[in-house]
């Protein structure tokens, strides 16, 4: 920010290209959608049987501890 005080004291406003900023954020979306999905699916087969156990585990101690 460029401030001139020989005349008036007024401050210039950075000027920001709207085009590049907006590509920008598009660019770090798709980085955070690219990360989940290393996450999601970047797994050995091992690693998603285990998680699935585990699910199915979890689901049945629920259904089992439910009151009629």
């Amino acid at each position: 920010m460029a401030c001139s005080t020989r005349w008036r004291r007024t401050c210039v406003a950075e000027i920001v290209n709207l085009r590049l900023a907006r590509k920008a954020k598009a660019r770090t979306a798709k980085a955070a959608t690219a990360a989940a999905n290393r996450a999601a699916f970047g797994r050995s087969k091992a690693e998603k049987t285990a998680t699935k156990r585990e699910a199915e585990r979890r689901e049945r101690t629920l259904d089992g501890a439910e009151r009629e």
